[in-house]
Parts: C-alpha cells; structure tokens; sequence
C-alpha cells in the first residue's frame, strides 16, 4: 500500500508537469485502434442494427476488461523483473489516465492566439478539440467553448480516473491502474462511437449508456467539491438543480453547471455541427461574463479538486 502512495503522487506529478509527451506512445492511440478496426469491421459486415447494438456490447466488454486486464499484466511483469521498474511503469500508466495537464494546454492553446488579436487562427486550434463548427465563431463564443470544455472534460478526464484508481488501491491485489484504465477505455469509447446520430447509432449506445453510469458518481462527487469550495454551496446545488437537468447527458451537464454557478458566468445556447444548429440548455446566471480569466479560474478549481480528493485519496489507502 505504500508503493501505491507514492505512485499516486508520481503519476499527478507527471500529468501535471509533463502530461502526454507529442509523439510518445499513449494506452488511447491503442485503444481508439482497436475501437475504429472492430467498428470498421462491423459496419462492412453487418448491417443489422441488432447486430450492431449486440457488437457494440461485446466491443464494450473486450476494451474495457481487456484495457483493466493488460494494465494489471504490465504491472505485474515489471515488478516481476525490478520492483523500481514497477513502480515506474504503474506511474506511466496511471498518468496516462489524467488529462489535467492536456485540459490546460488545449485551454492555453486557443486563448494564446485570441488575447492576440488572431481570431481565425483561435478558431482552427479550437476546432482540434471540439465537434461543433468553429469558422464562424466570435470572440465570446470561443470563449464559451473552451470554458465548456474544460469544465466538462473536468470530470470524465480528472476526477473519474482518479476515483477508480482509488477504488482499485483500496482492493487487496487489483491496484491503482487497472480500474483507471478500464475507465479511460469507457470514456475513449463514448467519445468515438457513443453517438445518437448515424452511423453509431446502433454500435455505441451501450458504450454511451455505460460511461453515463461510470460518471455518474465522480460527477457528483466534482459537484459537491465545487460546491463547497465556492462557499456557497446550497447557491450552486440549487443551480444545478435548477439546470442542470435540463441537459440531456446525465453528468456534463452538472459538471459545467457546477462550475458555471461557482464562476458566476451562462455556459450553453446555440451551437451548430455541420451546420445544423442545436440547441443546449443555458446553465447557470450570466452574473459575469466569460473571459480567459473565467477559463483560468475553472482550471485552477479542477487542480484544487484533484489535489483534494488525491489526498483524501492516499488517506484512504494508507488505512486499507
């Protein structure tokens, strides 16, 4: 259990000075192969949306156990052949899993070209890392998604993975990477086939129905530690009350609106994709406006929340 301590505070260590090194080899890359060869397969081979909801299940169910399976294996090997080199490739490993460091430059990105002036190139980084059309974006709008982002990758891409690498080290021979990597596979999952819309109508609704049901307690966990770092937290709870179920998704939508009331600022309104506008529910009082401050302060209270639940984390563990 010791070892797991200081792998924990290694692994927040590398995400937050580090993150994903360009170039270097990231347990995604493997899984988004694996997810876009077996839907390619499918879609190829089997028409039958029947078979593409049971394909979907069984895609789920090989990625998620076999991520969990191959991260405990890679353990397991490397403390076999040193106990450093464990120790080392369990750190490598769980960092993977954080997106605190990545949240934050995507964040810088985008704002570094906007404070300058250069709208056009702000909205072609932005549109790296959102789906919705960004050529026509004004100043505010790109604003409100890089906020929108940020505060709804807090969640499923830092305080998720987090929470199962917990749950993994408090059970006796399981450890701190297994379930975190299951999860990444969920969320890698929901982001490329957990779709609505054609064609992952079909192959990506149990893959969407199962990361729903994976996030909902960490995103209640980030919104009562947003909602009590604000001071004010019966105010965000009844926001979030109040809007936040309005959103169709069962946990960013309290995720943004946690954030939006603890800054004081509206996220949501109307967002077009592939030129069909859609409508999100506003979140949240537009007592401020948003501004690269706002983004700032959303990361900052995303590191703040990390760095209390990896204490309470690393307590929890040293009691097992």
């Amino acid at each position: 259990m010791t070892n797991d301590i200081y792998i924990l505070i290694i692994a927040a260590l590398l995400d937050y000075l580090i993150g994903d090194p360009w170039g270097w080899p990231h347990p995604v890359q493997v899984m988004g192969l694996t997810i876009s060869g077996f839907s390619n397969f499918v879609f190829k081979y089997a028409q039958n949306p029947q078979v593409q909801r049971f394909a979907g299940i069984v895609l789920a169910i090989i990625l998620i156990v076999g991520s969990g399976l191959s991260g405990w294996l890679m353990v397991q090997i490397a403390r076999w052949l040193h106990p450093l080199l464990g120790i080392v490739v369990e750190s490598i490993l769980l960092a993977s899993c954080f997106a605190l460091h990545s949240l934050r430059k995507a964040a810088v990105d985008v704002i570094q070209p906007l404070t300058m002036g250069k709208l056009d190139s702000a909205r072609q980084i932005l549109s790296n890392y959102v789906g919705r059309d960004t050529e026509n974006l004004s100043e505010a709008d790109i604003l409100r998604a890089v906020l929108e982002t940020v505060t709804e990758n807090a969640t499923d891409g830092v305080i998720a993975p987090l929470f199962y690498a917990i749950v993994g080290g408090v059970i006796p021979f399981v450890g701190l990477v297994p379930f975190a990597l299951a999860y990444k596979a969920s969320s890698t999952l929901d982001s490329m086939v957990g779709y609505r819309s054609a064609p992952y109508t079909d192959i990506g609704w149990f893959s969407a129905k199962l990361e729903d049901f994976l996030t909902w307690f960490p995103c209640r966990l980030t919104v009562i530690t947003l909602a009590i770092s604000s001071l004010k937290p019966l105010y965000v709870w009844r926001i979030c009350c109040r809007d936040a179920v309005k959103d169709p998704s069962p946990n960013s939508g309290w995720s943004e609106c946690a954030y939006a009331a603890t800054l004081g600022v509206q996220v949501g309104g109307i967002n077009f994709y592939g030129g069909v506008a859609k409508h999100k529910p506003l979140l949240g009082d537009a007592i401020n406006p948003i501004t690269s401050d706002s983004i700032d302060k959303a990361l900052q209270l995303t590191r703040y929340s990390f760095l209390l639940w990896l204490v309470l984390g690393i307590l929890l563990i040293h009691n097992s």
